[in-house]
């Protein structure tokens, strides 16, 4: 790989995440507030690495007998791509030689975030594991993704929308790797809405008049062989796409702090957080 494709820094880290290959553990857990970091690895037994550069904020330790490591991704789709790419070649290209290991080695993340939800019956605070993520956002149009850009749940949210909504980019769909959805069978499930920004690309109007203003409408009403979609948030279809794509294993657990079917938002989206991170830290220490 050439040096303009594979960009290193001149300590021989990867370039954005600014990360060595022993800096890194195989199961990661993402973020995408740099400050939620040192909240999830207070749980940490220790810490052997701290990295920061730009809003990409990695700690590297042990829970138990399980080495872990918790990085912020930043906000949106297009962190994700930097992130997964660049985790993806420490473990599985030689940064020495720039060619690609003949034995891949399985990442699985852990996506810990926020998110609007869009069904009155789950309410604010609760936590949803998203079972499968819908891309509204276009990352994979870059890729060559067949799989994830043909699915027949497409099809359907296509008939759905026809006569009020055609997609400004082709949407794509990835289902979530099912043995990690099964670790948390008690959480609510439900489909996930990726979308490339916060206010009008999640049908929120401010000042600028967004394209279609019954977007939330036919989100919320979809249904596809008895799922629905739960929540709107920004990164994970790119990280399932993704990781399917390379061969990894992901999950994303949500916080919900706002119910947009009613109209509310959490009284303490803070607690909510610090649930969320104990939570899945206690099921991690039990193995994933």
């Amino acid at each position: 790989m050439n040096s303009s494709e594979l960009i290193l820094n001149a300590d021989g880290s990867i370039y954005h995440l600014h990360l060595h290959p022993e800096q890194v553990s195989p199961l990661i857990i993402t973020v995408g507030d740099q400050d939620r970091v040192a909240k999830v690895s207070r749980y940490f037994d220790r810490i052997e690495h701290r990295v920061r550069k730009r809003e990409f904020v990695t700690h590297t330790g042990w829970l138990g007998k399980q080495r872990i490591t918790v990085i912020s991704t930043g906000i949106g789709p297009d962190n994700v791509d930097i992130v997964l790419n660049e985790l993806d070649a420490l473990f599985n290209i030689d940064l020495t030689t720039r060619q690609v290991k003949p034995r891949l080695r399985q990442l699985t993340f852990i996506r810990l975030g926020t998110a609007g939800c869009l069904q009155a019956e789950v309410p604010v605070d609760a936590l949803v594991a998203s079972n499968g993520a819908i891309g509204m956002d276009g990352l994979l149009q870059f890729y060559r993704a067949p799989e994830q850009q043909q699915h027949p749940l497409l099809d359907a949210l296509r008939r759905h929308t026809a006569e009020k909504w055609t997609f400004p980019v082709a949407p794509y769909f990835v289902e979530t790797a099912p043995e990690l959805l099964s670790k948390f069978a008690d959480f609510h499930q439900g489909i996930t809405a990726t979308n490339p920004g916060f206010y009008g690309p999640q049908g929120r109007q401010l000042r600028a008049t967004v394209a279609q203003p019954q977007y939330l409408d036919l989100l919320q009403s979809f249904d596809y062989q008895g799922r629905k979609i739960v929540n709107l948030e920004m990164e994970t279809a790119a990280m399932y796409g993704l990781s399917q794509m390379l061969g990894h294993r992901a999950i994303s657990i949500s916080a919900i702090l706002a119910n947009r079917a009613l109209g509310q938002f959490s009284q303490n989206p803070a607690r909510s957080v610090k649930h969320l991170i104990k939570t899945v830290m206690e099921k991690i220490s039990h193995g994933i």
